[in-house]
């Protein structure tokens, strides 16, 4: 998965929770944008919890999103 595909789920309106699916298997839940950073060049992905707990991703391996039950790379509509 590259940044511009992460960004276009991201920054779809209106918002939809999703999951970012890992290599090994994981989904990783962002329940809504202020849950999620991403670093400057694309590559790092801060996830937080409710706890202020944050995991670190690396985009890199990640195999791509899961919007409303359905695993996808692509969302329509993005922000201006």
């Amino acid at each position: 998965m590259t940044a511009r595909e992460f960004r276009s789920v991201f920054e779809a309106l209106p918002f939809r929770p999703f999951k970012v699916y890992l290599a090994d298997g994981r989904g990783v839940a962002i329940p809504h944008q202020d849950y999620a950073l991403l670093s400057p060049t694309g590559r790092t992905l801060i996830v937080y919890q409710d706890d202020d707990s944050f995991q670190v991703l690396d985009l890199m391996l990640a195999t791509g999103v899961e919007v409303n039950g359905r695993r996808s790379k692509r969302v329509a509509k993005k922000r201006p």
